[in-house]
């Protein structure tokens, strides 16, 4: 993949954005979040015309990078599938009451286990329209901070507010607002896909033509149509995963939580959770993630990384790599040879 592979930015579009066009752009085999660059990968070994990726913008700069073996994976498969990105389409806009400012609020949170505390005071906000990333490795208090964002675990100490909502006094009401998709499967596999959806509707309170509605858009939303009497074990891992996420999703949830979403799938199916999860921040949603694959942290606007209960340090994904690069590392970035 020698020659095929370039770092692209755009002058005044976001990094989701700008994602979301290259991929559809011509000569364009993939596309991905790296930094506040996009990497794509060209049909063609020679850098892509500016012009013809983006013919509405004035300041776009192409630069060639070392090709990764992936680049050559998932050309492969792209040019077998001939997969599209996906752009997920919501049931309605949000709610005025997260239109702006922050909608999650963490004050000195602390979460103790007999003597333990596997979390020890971690302060953080998240705003509308923001891919909030946790990041850290086993142990490190993620897991349990998710849990008690999530209203399915009280704090010891301090205060949480989502969506407006005071988790100590009003959870059921925090958790109406909010979808949840776990790391493993945890949909009822000898259901079918449309039991599933079903039941999940009427869990998050749909009923009626309401719910017959929200079912429809999530086989058509996520091209789960032709499996919709499959038995929902039987799917394959990144099916599993689509259906997964539009059950977090059938109520519309303002604010959804991610545990490790693409644990276990192949880069494909990683790539096109990614644009359906770009797509629904870019509508106002707000979305909190844990993630295990540290590329992925790129696709988040600010992250925390946690260790022994505690936040080391906290920033954007480039803040975080121009603060913890070594001198090394700085020599290699100047001269296109970062290293990981």
């Amino acid at each position: 993949m020698l020659g095929h592979t370039f770092h692209v930015t755009a002058s005044g579009l976001g990094k989701r954005n700008l994602q979301e066009r290259l991929s559809h752009s011509p000569g364009i085999l993939d596309a991905t979040i790296q930094g506040e660059s996009v990497r794509v990968v060209t049909e063609e070994a020679k850098p892509p015309d500016p012009s013809v990726l983006l013919p509405d913008m004035a300041e776009v700069k192409v630069t060639s990078v070392p090709p990764r073996f992936e680049d050559s994976f998932i050309a492969i498969l792209k040019k077998k599938s001939e997969i599209l990105p996906v752009v997920l389409r919501r049931g309605s806009p949000v709610s005025r009451s997260t239109q702006n400012g922050e909608v999650i609020i963490v004050q000195n949170i602390k979460r103790r286990f007999g003597n333990f505390y596997a979390v020890k005071g971690i302060s953080f906000v998240v705003n509308r329209g923001e891919v909030f990333g946790l990041l850290g490795a086993n142990g490190a208090g993620k897991s349990t901070t998710f849990r008690m964002l999530c209203g399915l675990l009280p704090p010891s100490e301090g205060s949480l507010e989502v969506a407006g909502q005071d988790l100590r006094r009003a959870a059921a009401q925090a958790r109406a607002r909010i979808g949840y998709m776990a790391q493993h499967f945890s949909m009822y596999v000898g259901l079918s896909v449309r039991e599933n959806l079903s039941f999940f509707s009427s869990a998050y309170g749909l009923y009626g033509k309401a719910k017959r509605k929200r079912v429809e858009w999530a086989l058509e939303e996520f091209e789960l149509a032709p499996f919709a009497e499959t038995t929902s074990g039987d799917l394959p891992l990144g099916y599993q995963q689509r259906l997964s996420l539009a059950a977090a999703l059938m109520h519309d949830p303002e604010i959804i939580f991610l545990d490790e979403p693409t644990s276990g799938i192949d880069p494909l199916a990683r790539r096109e959770f990614w644009h359906r999860i770009n797509s629904l921040a870019n509508q106002g949603v707000t979305v909190l993630v844990t993630t295990h694959f540290l590329e992925e942290a790129d696709y988040c606007d600010r992250l925390v990384i946690m260790s022994r209960g505690n936040i080391l340090t906290r920033g954007t994904p480039e803040e975080m790599k121009a603060s913890l690069r070594s001198p090394e590392n700085q020599i290699g970035r100047a001269s296109g040879r970062e290293r990981v």
